[in-house]
Order: C-alpha cells, then structure tokens, then sequence
C-alpha cells in the first residue's frame, strides 16, 4: 500500500513554493556577501566547473550556431546585394542575444543540475544538517561560492562564446557564400559598439547568478531520496531556462525598446 505524503510536505514541494524558496535564498547570499561570509577556497574549484569544465560543449554549439545563423543571414542579404552587411547583421544578433542565451542553457544544464544533485544529496542524506552542528552556515559554504564562481565564470564563457560564433561565421559566409573573412570582419566592427560586449557582461552576471541560486534553492529544498534528487535536479534546469528566458525578455525591453536618435 502506497504510503501518501501528509499534506504540509506536499505543500513545500510545490513548484510555487519552492521558488519563492529560491527567491528567499537569493536575498540571503545578498546579505552574505555584503558581511564577507565565504569560503573563498570552495569558489576556485566551483569556477573551474563553471569555466573550463564547461568550454568544450559552449564552444562547440556556440561554432555551429554561428554557421547555422550565417547561413541563414547571408542567404537574404546577398539575394538584395547587401554582402557587406552579413557581418554585421550577424554580430548584432549573436552578441545580443544568441551567445547569451546558449551559453548560459548549456552551463544550466551541466552545472546547475549538478548544483541542484550535489546539495540535494547532502540534504537527503542529512550532512547539511551536520554543517549545522558544527557550526557552519550552508550558505556560507555551499551555497555563495557556487554563486560567485558562476557569476565570474560566465560572462567569460559567453564572450569565449561569441568569438567561437564569429569564427563560424567567417567560416560559413567565405566557404558557401564567397564572402571574403576581410569584408565580414569589417563589417562586424561597424556594427558593433563597446556597449554591446558589456550587454554581454551584464547578461553574464545576471544570468551566472539565476543559474546558481536556482540550482542551489532546488537542492536545498529537497525531501526525500534518490529519487526525489533527480527530479530537482531536472525542475531546476527548467526553472532556470524558464527564468532566463524571462530575464533576457526584460532586459531587451529596457535596452533596446527606444530606437536610436
């Protein structure tokens, strides 16, 4: 007979409630970090996950993506004769949006579900309850230096990613389309502006910091066992896709809503 959970454990598993958890853990790493409560030696190793661990599979869909979205592109404008602007119509869109968004799924779903595994088998199998006795705060510990680390590491990660798309770019315009590295290149530097790459850097602390906390909150907040691990492993991927998705969307509208003068 199927043993059924009492209705207050079922409530704080909801979705609901669980990411308002994550909202609440949010405002804590805040105060945290304001009072210099860290292990700084723990941030170092989260960084290498969040970093190099993570570069072959970015650079890898970030190059494809560039072809991809190149190819696309240069299809249009070379049909109406403007071959100098594949470049920068690329560039735009690539460093705007596409690097951003890819790079901070892909890193979701590497390192914030292995967030979300690794703290939720230390909450089921009850060693955060020991950091506890011991007189250690799991924020300090486990939480706010995996939301450094991300949070340094990814905007890293995304401009690594925007020249590897660049890259496939040249590539893809010269190999089907004819147009010489030089032309897209010089294209690409009339089109973009310093305040692009630090869209790219503001998107990166953002989105590091969403993928951190959810990761950390859905770990934190499991009950239960192995089972119950994986599932927070995989809401969590999701939350967080859903969340930047949302993010990205706000962000466009504050930044590029009002056309240029």
């Amino acid at each position: 007979m199927a043993v059924k959970l009492p209705p207050k454990r079922k409530l704080e598993q909801t979705w609901i409630v669980r990411c308002f958890a994550a909202v609440l853990l949010f405002g804590q790493i805040c105060l945290h970090f304001l009072q210099g409560k860290t292990y700084y030696r723990k941030i170092l190793e989260h960084a290498v996950t969040a970093g190099p661990g993570s570069m072959a599979p970015v650079l890898l869909v970030s190059g494809f993506a560039g072809m991809i979205f190149t190819i696309q592109t240069a299809r249009e404008l070379v049909q109406f004769g403007a071959v100098n602007s594949v470049g920068g119509a690329f560039a735009l869109a690539f460093c705007r949006e596409l690097a951003p968004i890819l790079t901070a799924s892909i890193i979701a779903g590497q390192v914030g579900s292995a967030f979300a595994a690794e703290i939720g088998a230390m909450r089921v199998t009850e060693q955060i309850d020991a950091l506890y006795m011991l007189k250690t705060d799991p924020i300090d510990y486990l939480v706010l230096p995996r939301v450094i680390a991300c949070c340094l590491m990814m905007p890293l990660m995304m401009i690594f990613a925007l020249v590897m798309g660049i890259t496939g770019g040249v590539f893809a315009a010269s190999q089907f389309y004819q147009v010489e590295p030089e032309t897209f290149l010089d294209s690409v530097r009339d089109f973009l502006a310093p305040s692009d790459l630090w869209i790219i850097v503001l998107k990166g602390l953002i989105f590091g910091t969403i993928v951190a906390v959810n990761g950390c909150s859905w770990g934190l907040t499991t009950q239960g066992g192995a089972k119950e691990v994986g599932q927070s492993a995989t809401t969590a991927v999701v939350t967080t896709w859903v969340s930047i998705f949302i993010m990205d969307f706000v962000l466009s509208l504050l930044m590029f809503e009002h056309p240029a003068l």
